[in-house]
Protein backbone atom coordinates (compact mmCIF):
# COMPACT_ATOMS: atom_id res chain seq x y z
CA UNK A 1 0.00 0.00 0.00
CA UNK A 2 1.08 3.87 -0.43
CA UNK A 3 2.35 4.79 2.49
CA UNK A 4 1.47 8.62 3.82
CA UNK A 5 3.14 10.39 6.74
CA UNK A 6 0.77 11.88 9.19
CA UNK A 7 3.50 14.50 10.36
CA UNK A 8 2.85 18.30 9.29
CA UNK A 9 5.50 19.48 6.80
CA UNK A 10 6.00 22.49 6.15
CA UNK A 11 7.67 24.15 2.81
CA UNK A 12 9.87 27.09 4.46
CA UNK A 13 12.44 26.78 7.03
CA UNK A 14 10.70 26.70 10.40
CA UNK A 15 12.51 28.94 13.09
CA UNK A 16 14.43 26.53 15.86
CA UNK A 17 17.13 26.70 17.96
CA UNK A 18 20.41 24.83 16.43
CA UNK A 19 20.40 21.21 17.94
CA UNK A 20 23.97 21.87 19.03
CA UNK A 21 23.57 18.69 21.84
CA UNK A 22 21.93 16.30 19.43
CA UNK A 23 23.37 12.97 20.59
CA UNK A 24 23.67 11.60 17.02
CA UNK A 25 25.77 14.46 15.63
CA UNK A 26 28.77 12.18 14.48
CA UNK A 27 30.18 11.84 11.12
CA UNK A 28 29.50 8.99 8.72
CA UNK A 29 32.18 6.50 8.00
CA UNK A 30 33.65 6.33 4.33
CA UNK A 31 31.55 4.10 2.03
CA UNK A 32 33.26 1.71 -0.31
CA UNK A 33 33.19 1.87 -4.04
CA UNK A 34 30.61 0.61 -6.13
CA UNK A 35 31.81 -2.97 -6.24
CA UNK A 36 32.15 -4.39 -9.78
CA UNK A 37 31.02 -7.37 -11.70
CA UNK A 38 33.31 -9.75 -13.10
CA UNK A 39 33.00 -8.53 -16.52
CA UNK A 40 34.46 -11.70 -18.68
CA UNK A 41 34.69 -9.76 -22.26
CA UNK A 42 32.99 -7.31 -21.48
CA UNK A 43 33.51 -2.92 -21.27
CA UNK A 44 32.92 -2.33 -17.13
CA UNK A 45 30.53 0.54 -16.20
CA UNK A 46 27.52 1.49 -14.19
CA UNK A 47 23.59 1.74 -15.09
CA UNK A 48 20.80 3.43 -12.86
CA UNK A 49 17.16 2.64 -13.14
CA UNK A 50 14.57 3.15 -16.12
CA UNK A 51 14.80 7.09 -15.89
CA UNK A 52 17.97 9.92 -16.77
CA UNK A 53 19.71 7.99 -13.53
CA UNK A 54 21.38 8.86 -13.39
CA UNK A 55 26.65 9.04 -19.63
CA UNK A 56 30.74 7.55 -26.65
CA UNK A 57 31.88 9.06 -29.10
CA UNK A 58 31.13 7.97 -32.56
CA UNK A 59 34.28 6.06 -33.91
CA UNK A 60 35.08 7.42 -36.73
CA UNK A 61 34.00 10.69 -36.26
CA UNK A 62 36.73 13.10 -36.19
CA UNK A 63 35.44 16.17 -33.52
CA UNK A 64 34.77 16.09 -30.54
CA UNK A 65 31.68 18.22 -31.23
CA UNK A 66 29.94 15.19 -32.54
CA UNK A 67 31.03 13.13 -29.57
CA UNK A 68 29.72 15.17 -26.92
CA UNK A 69 26.45 13.65 -27.06
CA UNK A 70 27.08 10.07 -26.41
CA UNK A 71 29.11 9.65 -23.02
CA UNK A 72 27.35 11.10 -19.90
CA UNK A 73 29.23 10.78 -16.32
CA UNK A 74 26.62 10.40 -13.86
CA UNK A 75 23.87 7.93 -12.41
CA UNK A 76 20.89 9.84 -13.58
CA UNK A 77 18.29 7.47 -11.30
CA UNK A 78 18.75 5.37 -8.38
CA UNK A 79 20.79 4.94 -5.50
CA UNK A 80 23.32 7.05 -4.55
CA UNK A 81 26.01 4.90 -3.90
CA UNK A 82 29.25 4.27 -5.84
CA UNK A 83 31.41 6.27 -7.11
CA UNK A 84 31.55 8.88 -10.34
CA UNK A 85 33.72 10.17 -12.75
CA UNK A 86 34.74 13.28 -11.67
CA UNK A 87 34.59 16.80 -14.14
CA UNK A 88 37.64 16.74 -16.14
CA UNK A 89 38.20 20.31 -16.34
CA UNK A 90 39.85 22.34 -13.82
CA UNK A 91 38.48 25.23 -12.13
CA UNK A 92 39.45 28.58 -12.67
CA UNK A 93 40.11 31.22 -10.39
CA UNK A 94 38.26 32.31 -7.44
CA UNK A 95 37.22 28.18 -6.26
CA UNK A 96 35.32 26.67 -8.72
CA UNK A 97 33.46 27.72 -12.04
CA UNK A 98 32.10 31.49 -10.43
CA UNK A 99 35.37 32.38 -9.90
CA UNK A 100 35.06 34.93 -12.89
CA UNK A 101 36.32 34.55 -16.58
CA UNK A 102 40.26 33.72 -17.25
CA UNK A 103 40.63 30.80 -15.75
CA UNK A 104 38.18 28.34 -17.56
CA UNK A 105 38.95 25.79 -20.78
CA UNK A 106 37.97 28.78 -23.00
CA UNK A 107 41.49 30.87 -21.64
CA UNK A 108 39.72 34.84 -21.52
CA UNK A 109 35.99 33.29 -21.86
CA UNK A 110 34.15 32.19 -18.53
CA UNK A 111 32.47 29.30 -21.48
CA UNK A 112 34.65 27.28 -23.71
CA UNK A 113 34.04 28.98 -27.54
CA UNK A 114 34.96 25.17 -28.51
CA UNK A 115 32.11 24.05 -26.41
CA UNK A 116 29.29 25.90 -27.13
CA UNK A 117 30.26 25.62 -30.99
CA UNK A 118 29.99 21.95 -31.25
CA UNK A 119 26.87 22.11 -28.84
CA UNK A 120 25.22 24.31 -31.55
CA UNK A 121 26.26 22.41 -34.80
CA UNK A 122 25.40 18.92 -33.27
CA UNK A 123 21.52 20.40 -32.33
CA UNK A 124 21.53 21.87 -35.73
CA UNK A 125 22.46 18.31 -36.98
CA UNK A 126 20.19 16.41 -34.88
CA UNK A 127 17.50 19.04 -35.54
CA UNK A 128 17.04 19.59 -39.46
CA UNK A 129 14.05 22.11 -38.39
CA UNK A 130 16.39 24.68 -36.40
CA UNK A 131 17.78 25.64 -39.69
CA UNK A 132 21.57 26.41 -40.67
CA UNK A 133 23.31 26.97 -37.44
CA UNK A 134 25.56 29.49 -38.70
CA UNK A 135 23.84 32.76 -37.96
CA UNK A 136 22.93 30.94 -34.16
CA UNK A 137 26.60 30.24 -34.25
CA UNK A 138 27.83 33.62 -34.94
CA UNK A 139 25.36 35.06 -32.15
CA UNK A 140 26.74 32.46 -29.36
CA UNK A 141 30.70 33.29 -29.97
CA UNK A 142 29.76 36.69 -29.91
CA UNK A 143 27.99 36.51 -26.82
CA UNK A 144 30.95 34.91 -25.43
CA UNK A 145 33.03 37.53 -26.44
CA UNK A 146 30.97 40.26 -25.26
CA UNK A 147 30.14 38.59 -21.67
CA UNK A 148 32.46 35.43 -21.08
CA UNK A 149 29.33 33.25 -21.59
CA UNK A 150 26.03 32.78 -23.37
CA UNK A 151 22.25 31.83 -22.68
CA UNK A 152 20.85 28.54 -24.17
CA UNK A 153 17.51 29.26 -25.72
CA UNK A 154 14.75 27.12 -24.41
CA UNK A 155 14.55 24.70 -27.20
CA UNK A 156 18.28 24.12 -26.62
CA UNK A 157 18.22 23.73 -23.19
CA UNK A 158 15.61 21.08 -23.73
CA UNK A 159 17.39 19.25 -26.47
CA UNK A 160 20.83 19.19 -24.50
CA UNK A 161 18.90 18.10 -21.11
CA UNK A 162 17.98 15.22 -23.02
CA UNK A 163 20.98 14.11 -24.72
CA UNK A 164 22.78 14.50 -21.24
CA UNK A 165 20.35 11.52 -20.44
CA UNK A 166 21.22 9.69 -23.72
CA UNK A 167 24.69 10.05 -23.31
CA UNK A 168 24.41 8.50 -19.49
CA UNK A 169 26.80 5.90 -20.17
CA UNK A 170 25.53 4.51 -16.35
CA UNK A 171 22.09 4.15 -17.46
CA UNK A 172 20.21 1.34 -18.68
CA UNK A 173 16.74 3.03 -19.08
CA UNK A 174 17.97 5.17 -22.16
CA UNK A 175 15.72 4.23 -24.51
CA UNK A 176 12.99 6.82 -23.23
CA UNK A 177 15.49 9.38 -23.37
CA UNK A 178 13.06 11.57 -25.92
CA UNK A 179 9.85 11.22 -22.73
CA UNK A 180 12.61 13.79 -20.27
CA UNK A 181 10.20 16.54 -19.30
CA UNK A 182 12.63 19.48 -18.79
CA UNK A 183 11.20 22.37 -16.37
CA UNK A 184 13.02 25.89 -17.58
CA UNK A 185 13.73 27.36 -14.37
CA UNK A 186 17.05 29.25 -15.11
CA UNK A 187 15.50 32.49 -13.83
CA UNK A 188 15.16 31.09 -10.38
CA UNK A 189 18.33 31.56 -8.05
CA UNK A 190 16.88 31.92 -4.37
CA UNK A 191 16.60 28.91 -2.19
CA UNK A 192 13.28 29.45 -1.40
CA UNK A 193 12.11 29.43 -4.82
CA UNK A 194 14.32 26.54 -5.01
CA UNK A 195 12.79 24.71 -2.49
CA UNK A 196 9.58 25.38 -3.70
CA UNK A 197 10.06 24.10 -6.97
CA UNK A 198 11.70 20.90 -6.05
CA UNK A 199 8.94 19.74 -4.11
CA UNK A 200 6.57 20.73 -7.64
CA UNK A 201 9.28 18.75 -9.49
CA UNK A 202 8.44 15.66 -6.92
CA UNK A 203 4.73 16.58 -7.26
CA UNK A 204 4.99 16.25 -11.28
CA UNK A 205 7.49 13.56 -11.26
CA UNK A 206 5.06 11.70 -8.84
CA UNK A 207 2.12 11.80 -11.37
CA UNK A 208 -0.48 9.62 -9.05
CA UNK A 209 2.35 6.65 -9.23
CA UNK A 210 2.99 7.11 -12.97
CA UNK A 211 6.06 8.16 -12.70
CA UNK A 212 8.00 10.41 -15.16
CA UNK A 213 11.09 11.29 -16.03
CA UNK A 214 11.77 15.50 -15.18
CA UNK A 215 14.39 17.62 -15.15
CA UNK A 216 14.28 21.33 -13.10
CA UNK A 217 16.90 23.48 -14.36
CA UNK A 218 17.71 25.99 -12.14
CA UNK A 219 20.01 29.27 -13.01
CA UNK A 220 23.31 27.88 -14.35
CA UNK A 221 27.13 29.22 -13.07
CA UNK A 222 28.08 33.09 -14.15
CA UNK A 223 30.92 34.98 -14.21
CA UNK A 224 31.19 36.40 -10.94
CA UNK A 225 28.14 34.49 -10.31
CA UNK A 226 28.01 30.91 -9.38
CA UNK A 227 24.88 29.61 -8.94
CA UNK A 228 23.09 28.09 -5.77
CA UNK A 229 23.33 24.27 -5.11
CA UNK A 230 21.26 21.65 -3.45
CA UNK A 231 23.30 19.99 -0.33
CA UNK A 232 21.07 16.99 -0.93
CA UNK A 233 22.41 13.96 -3.28
CA UNK A 234 18.61 13.16 -3.64
CA UNK A 235 15.64 15.36 -3.33
CA UNK A 236 14.18 12.21 -0.84
CA UNK A 237 16.46 9.93 1.16
CA UNK A 238 16.26 8.70 4.60
CA UNK A 239 18.06 9.63 7.71
CA UNK A 240 20.85 7.58 9.31
CA UNK A 241 20.95 7.61 12.89
CA UNK A 242 24.51 5.74 14.48
CA UNK A 243 23.99 3.88 17.70
CA UNK A 244 26.17 3.90 20.97
CA UNK A 245 26.32 -0.17 20.01
CA UNK A 246 28.00 0.68 16.33
CA UNK A 247 24.63 -0.34 14.95
CA UNK A 248 22.59 2.16 13.07
CA UNK A 249 18.93 3.48 12.83
CA UNK A 250 18.07 4.27 9.21
CA UNK A 251 20.01 4.47 6.21
CA UNK A 252 24.02 5.25 6.85
CA UNK A 253 23.84 6.59 3.62
CA UNK A 254 21.87 9.67 4.77
CA UNK A 255 23.80 9.93 8.21
CA UNK A 256 26.11 12.92 6.87
CA UNK A 257 23.24 15.19 5.54
CA UNK A 258 21.19 14.43 8.59
CA UNK A 259 24.09 15.38 11.18
CA UNK A 260 24.27 18.92 9.18
CA UNK A 261 20.69 19.18 9.31
CA UNK A 262 20.96 19.06 12.79
CA UNK A 263 23.91 21.29 13.29
CA UNK A 264 21.10 23.67 11.14
CA UNK A 265 18.24 23.21 13.54
CA UNK A 266 16.09 20.31 12.29
CA UNK A 267 14.95 18.13 15.06
CA UNK A 268 15.76 14.70 14.54
CA UNK A 269 13.88 11.64 15.37
CA UNK A 270 14.96 7.89 15.78
CA UNK A 271 12.49 6.44 12.77
CA UNK A 272 13.93 3.99 10.83
CA UNK A 273 12.56 5.70 7.54
CA UNK A 274 12.52 9.16 8.34
CA UNK A 275 12.76 11.61 4.89
CA UNK A 276 15.57 13.91 5.46
CA UNK A 277 15.15 18.04 5.00
CA UNK A 278 16.16 19.66 1.85
CA UNK A 279 19.18 21.69 2.01
CA UNK A 280 19.59 24.54 -0.40
CA UNK A 281 23.05 26.82 -0.29
CA UNK A 282 22.55 29.61 -2.18
CA UNK A 283 26.42 31.38 -1.95
CA UNK A 284 30.26 30.10 -1.15
CA UNK A 285 30.62 29.94 2.73
CA UNK A 286 26.95 30.75 3.39
CA UNK A 287 25.43 28.17 5.84
CA UNK A 288 21.90 26.43 3.41
CA UNK A 289 18.66 27.21 4.55
CA UNK A 290 16.37 23.88 5.42
CA UNK A 291 13.05 22.93 4.41
CA UNK A 292 11.14 19.93 5.36
CA UNK A 293 9.74 18.02 2.06
CA UNK A 294 5.61 18.83 2.07
CA UNK A 295 3.78 15.28 2.67
CA UNK A 296 1.75 15.80 -0.87
CA UNK A 297 5.42 15.60 -2.01
CA UNK A 298 6.83 12.42 -1.32
CA UNK A 299 5.00 9.13 -2.07
CA UNK A 300 6.18 6.44 -0.28
CA UNK A 301 5.30 2.98 -0.92
CA UNK A 302 5.26 -0.23 2.38
CA UNK A 303 6.82 -3.01 1.17
CA UNK A 304 4.94 -6.41 1.77
CA UNK A 305 5.39 -10.36 -0.03
CA UNK A 306 2.96 -11.83 -1.88
CA UNK A 307 3.46 -15.42 0.12
CA UNK A 308 5.14 -14.79 3.20
CA UNK A 309 2.08 -12.11 5.96
CA UNK A 310 5.52 -11.79 8.00
CA UNK A 311 7.36 -9.74 6.10
CA UNK A 312 4.97 -6.63 6.34
CA UNK A 313 5.89 -6.89 10.22
CA UNK A 314 9.46 -5.90 8.78
CA UNK A 315 7.98 -1.95 8.18
CA UNK A 316 9.79 -1.64 5.36
CA UNK A 317 9.42 0.45 2.52
CA UNK A 318 10.53 3.60 -0.24
CA UNK A 319 10.25 6.13 -1.68
CA UNK A 320 8.70 5.96 -5.08
CA UNK A 321 10.86 9.13 -7.29
CA UNK A 322 14.34 8.96 -7.45
CA UNK A 323 15.50 12.51 -8.20
CA UNK A 324 19.25 12.70 -8.32
CA UNK A 325 20.49 16.00 -7.09
CA UNK A 326 24.18 16.69 -6.56
CA UNK A 327 25.56 16.61 -10.17
CA UNK A 328 25.45 19.33 -12.57
CA UNK A 329 24.00 19.59 -15.94
CA UNK A 330 26.63 20.69 -18.83
CA UNK A 331 25.61 21.85 -22.19
CA UNK A 332 27.61 23.29 -24.02
CA UNK A 333 30.67 24.66 -22.20
CA UNK A 334 26.94 26.23 -19.78
CA UNK A 335 26.88 24.29 -16.44
CA UNK A 336 24.05 24.24 -14.55
CA UNK A 337 25.08 22.79 -10.99
CA UNK A 338 21.42 22.87 -9.59
CA UNK A 339 19.49 20.45 -12.27
CA UNK A 340 17.81 17.69 -9.83
CA UNK A 341 16.34 14.80 -12.67
CA UNK A 342 14.81 11.66 -11.93
CA UNK A 343 13.62 8.76 -13.86
CA UNK A 344 11.61 5.71 -12.32
CA UNK A 345 13.19 2.87 -10.35
CA UNK A 346 14.38 -0.54 -11.37
CA UNK A 347 13.98 -3.10 -8.55
CA UNK A 348 16.79 -3.86 -7.82
CA UNK A 349 18.68 -0.81 -6.85
CA UNK A 350 15.92 -1.34 -3.65
CA UNK A 351 15.81 -5.05 -3.04
CA UNK A 352 19.36 -5.46 -4.02
CA UNK A 353 20.81 -2.80 -3.57
CA UNK A 354 19.36 -0.45 -1.24
CA UNK A 355 17.83 -2.50 1.58
CA UNK A 356 20.35 -5.35 0.98
CA UNK A 357 23.95 -3.94 1.20
CA UNK A 358 25.83 -4.06 4.52
CA UNK A 359 26.70 -0.61 4.74
CA UNK A 360 22.61 0.10 4.29
CA UNK A 361 19.65 -1.48 5.53
CA UNK A 362 21.25 -4.53 5.67
CA UNK A 363 18.26 -6.68 5.99
CA UNK A 364 19.53 -10.01 4.62
CA UNK A 365 19.79 -11.50 7.61
CA UNK A 366 16.25 -10.35 8.95
CA UNK A 367 14.58 -12.07 5.51
CA UNK A 368 15.94 -15.04 6.29
CA UNK A 369 15.40 -15.72 9.77
CA UNK A 370 11.83 -14.78 8.70
CA UNK A 371 12.58 -17.75 5.69
CA UNK A 372 13.63 -19.92 8.29
CA UNK A 373 17.26 -20.36 6.24
CA UNK A 374 20.10 -22.00 6.85
CA UNK A 375 22.68 -19.32 7.71
CA UNK A 376 25.42 -21.28 9.04
CA UNK A 377 27.68 -21.89 6.54
CA UNK A 378 28.00 -19.68 2.82
CA UNK A 379 27.23 -22.78 1.39
CA UNK A 380 23.59 -23.28 1.90
CA UNK A 381 23.15 -19.39 -0.55
CA UNK A 382 20.88 -18.07 1.93
CA UNK A 383 22.01 -14.40 1.01
CA UNK A 384 21.23 -14.76 -2.68
CA UNK A 385 17.59 -16.57 -1.62
CA UNK A 386 16.65 -14.26 0.50
CA UNK A 387 17.82 -11.68 -2.03
CA UNK A 388 15.63 -12.52 -4.19
CA UNK A 389 12.10 -12.97 -2.13
CA UNK A 390 13.33 -9.07 -0.94
CA UNK A 391 13.47 -8.31 -4.48
CA UNK A 392 9.74 -10.25 -5.03
CA UNK A 393 8.62 -8.09 -2.47
CA UNK A 394 9.78 -4.91 -3.49
CA UNK A 395 8.27 -5.44 -7.34
CA UNK A 396 5.06 -6.72 -5.73
CA UNK A 397 4.56 -3.85 -3.44
CA UNK A 398 5.10 -1.18 -5.92
CA UNK A 399 2.75 -2.68 -8.23
CA UNK A 400 -0.01 -3.63 -6.02
CA UNK A 401 0.54 0.50 -4.85
CA UNK A 402 -0.04 1.47 -8.59
CA UNK A 403 3.58 2.60 -8.71
CA UNK A 404 6.17 2.86 -11.59
CA UNK A 405 9.02 0.37 -11.67
CA UNK A 406 11.00 -1.99 -14.13
CA UNK A 407 12.21 -4.94 -13.24
CA UNK A 408 15.95 -6.28 -14.40
CA UNK A 409 15.08 -8.50 -16.92
CA UNK A 410 12.40 -6.46 -19.38
CA UNK A 411 14.46 -3.42 -18.72
CA UNK A 412 17.54 -4.91 -20.01
CA UNK A 413 15.97 -5.84 -22.85
CA UNK A 414 14.36 -2.74 -24.04
CA UNK A 415 18.05 -1.19 -23.54
CA UNK A 416 19.45 -3.40 -26.23
CA UNK A 417 16.45 -2.08 -28.34
CA UNK A 418 17.91 1.43 -27.33
CA UNK A 419 20.93 -0.07 -28.48
CA UNK A 420 19.48 -1.30 -31.98
CA UNK A 421 17.67 2.11 -32.57
CA UNK A 422 20.74 4.20 -31.84
CA UNK A 423 23.10 2.02 -34.11
CA UNK A 424 20.69 2.28 -37.18
CA UNK A 425 20.95 6.41 -36.48
CA UNK A 426 24.57 5.71 -36.42
CA UNK A 427 25.67 6.89 -33.41
CA UNK A 428 27.27 4.02 -30.69
CA UNK A 429 25.90 3.48 -27.38
CA UNK A 430 28.79 3.76 -24.35
CA UNK A 431 27.61 1.98 -21.76
CA UNK A 432 29.42 0.53 -18.23
CA UNK A 433 28.98 -3.18 -17.99
CA UNK A 434 29.14 -2.79 -14.34
CA UNK A 435 26.21 -0.45 -14.06
CA UNK A 436 24.52 -1.87 -16.94
CA UNK A 437 24.72 -5.16 -15.34
CA UNK A 438 22.14 -5.78 -12.86
CA UNK A 439 23.17 -7.12 -9.43
CA UNK A 440 20.56 -10.02 -9.23
CA UNK A 441 20.83 -12.79 -11.77
CA UNK A 442 23.17 -10.33 -14.05
CA UNK A 443 24.03 -14.03 -16.19
CA UNK A 444 20.26 -14.31 -16.90
CA UNK A 445 19.79 -11.10 -18.88
CA UNK A 446 21.28 -10.43 -22.05
CA UNK A 447 23.14 -7.17 -21.41
CA UNK A 448 25.45 -9.37 -19.55
CA UNK A 449 26.81 -11.35 -22.56
CA UNK A 450 28.30 -8.41 -24.05
CA UNK A 451 30.66 -5.52 -25.32
CA UNK A 452 29.64 -2.10 -25.35
CA UNK A 453 30.94 1.52 -26.84
CA UNK A 454 33.82 2.26 -24.54
CA UNK A 455 33.06 5.63 -22.40
CA UNK A 456 34.30 8.67 -23.09
CA UNK A 457 34.05 10.85 -19.93
CA UNK A 458 34.50 14.05 -22.14
CA UNK A 459 31.80 13.38 -23.98
CA UNK A 460 29.43 16.19 -23.57
CA UNK A 461 26.24 16.89 -22.79
CA UNK A 462 26.32 14.74 -19.68
CA UNK A 463 25.19 15.28 -16.29
CA UNK A 464 29.15 15.23 -14.02
CA UNK A 465 30.38 15.32 -10.66
CA UNK A 466 29.68 18.99 -9.39
CA UNK A 467 32.63 20.74 -8.18
CA UNK A 468 33.09 21.83 -4.78
CA UNK A 469 32.87 25.38 -4.00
Amino acid sequence: MIFNRLRTRSARRPTAAPATACPYAHAHPAHPAHPTHPAPAAEPGPGPTAGPAGPAGPAGLDRAADRAADHPVGRPTGHGTGSLTPHDTAPGPGGGPGGGPGGGPGGDHFTDPGAAADFVRQYHREQPAAGDPAARLRAVLDEIDRTGTYEHTPAELAYGARLAWRNAARCIGRLYWRSLVVRDLRHLASADDIATECFEHLRLATNDGRIRPVVSVFAPDRPGRPAARIVNQQLVRYAGHPGPDGGWTGDPAGAQLAARARDLGWKCGEERFEVLPLLVQERPGERPEWYELPDDSTLEVELVHPDHAWFAELGLRWYAVPAISDMTLEIGGVRYPTAPFNGWYMGTEIGARNLADGDRYDMLATVAAGLGLDTSHDRTLWRDRALVELNVAVLHSFQEAGVTMADHHTESERFLKHVAQERRLGRPTPADWSWIVPPVSGGLTPVYHRYYDPVDPALRPAFVAREPW
